[in-house]
């Protein structure tokens, strides 16, 4: 009777510091299918939980979570179990009619919109599954990708973001996967995967040993762009990817991406509506291998529309786009496009000056 009862004791004791028990005890907030006490059922619930003035750390369990998420509350965690495991995912696209029977556009579209400062995510996907080949854009006279209403963003980073950092996190859509910017952010150990312009903003951000996966455009020719920074003339840095890979998915035939364009996107202004004089895009590989799916020349120029309406293109060598020790089958400088650093010029893009002195654990 005592060894009975000493086995359950043990049994009891067992249960209540299990590995899960044990791994939700680290957590502020625990997303799960089916809830327990205290627990909640969906993403948003728990960010409404978040005080918004100290850490809030969020186990999301592993699932499919279909749900857009605003994370408008600083210093908020979201951790999974795993990338394969945890996935968070929408499928809206800027051809959507919002409530007001208009497309919702481009910035409609994410899937996790964070607007507040310091938010991390690690061992997750988060993922835009809008179906792309079926709604594939017919090119247009300056642009081989087609024309807007098929953007599908992923994750945007917008408004009062900063000091953003991901780990481990896959990041997938088509045309727009990520959207960067504002602020300052880090990629650890990430996988982002897309076609056209599938990381592309404003803002500034480190891309740590990554990779980076071009996705097939069924039956086309050209498969898209990599980048496309609309960096402000008078920031001095944009993305800089270090350490990281260019991959293809299978299908992707040679010279059919371009590292990436920049992007000069349309403001308005007291004079009228056109593309913003000060956007210089800013873009710089380092130490990254190629496939051969990446065009010989590199980078491609990108339309815009001048000042009187008519249109034009911003050309590769009149924003700042650069390249330093690429390796693989897609490195080779076959073109002027492709502006090679030398190392002491490659020193200026080191990560704690890109960061502006921040640099996460």
């Amino acid at each position: 009777m005592m060894r009975r009862r000493a086995f359950l004791a043990a049994m009891t004791s067992a249960a209540l510091f299990s590995p899960v028990r044990a791994a939700s005890s680290r957590f502020d907030a625990v997303v799960r299918k089916t809830p327990g006490k205290g627990e909640f059922a969906s993403i948003t619930a728990a960010l409404a939980a978040a005080p918004g003035d100290k850490p809030f750390r969020i186990l999301v369990t592993a699932g499919e979570w279909r749900e857009r998420v605003n994370v408008e509350k600083p210093f908020v965690e979201l951790i999974g179990e795993g990338r394969d495991k945890t996935v968070i995912v929408s499928n809206a696209s800027a051809g959507d009619k919002g409530e007001n029977g208009k497309p919702i556009g481009t910035f409609g579209t994410p899937t996790i919109y964070v607007k507040a400062p310091d938010f991390t995510a690690r061992h997750l996907t988060i993922s835009n599954d809008f179906d792309y080949a079926g709604h594939l854009p017919k090119p247009v006279p300056d642009d081989k990708t087609g024309a807007s209403g098929s953007q599908a963003v992923a994750l945007a980073i917008q408004d009062k973001a900063d000091r953003v950092y991901l780990e481990d996190v896959r990041l997938t859509g088509n045309q727009d996967t990520l959207f960067v910017n504002t602020g300052r952010s880090v990629f650890r150990g990430c996988r982002i995967e897309g076609n056209v312009d599938f990381i592309f903003g404003a803002g500034r951000a480190v891309f740590d040993a990554c990779e980076i996966v071009s996705l097939l455009r069924p039956n086309q020719d050209f498969n898209g762009f990599v980048v496309a920074p609309d960096t402000n003339v008078y920031q001095p840095y944009g993305f800089v990817l270090v350490n990281c890979k260019l991959m293809k998915q299978a299908g992707v035939a040679a010279h059919t991406v371009a590292l990436g364009r920049a992007w000069r996107r349309t403001g308005t202004f007291p004079d009228g509506k056109y593309g913003d004089p000060e956007a210089v895009g800013a873009t710089v590989y380092i130490n990254c291998w190629m496939d051969d799916h990446i065009v010989p020349e590199g980078w491609y120029p990108m339309g815009y529309s001048k000042k009187d309406g008519t249109r034009t293109e911003l050309m590769p060598e009149e924003a700042r786009l650069f390249e330093f020790g690429s390796t693989g089958p897609g490195a080779r400088p076959a073109s002027p496009r492709r502006r090679i650093l030398s190392a002491e010029q490659a020193k200026a893009y080191d990560a704690k000056l890109v960061l502006d002195g921040w640099m996460p654990q």
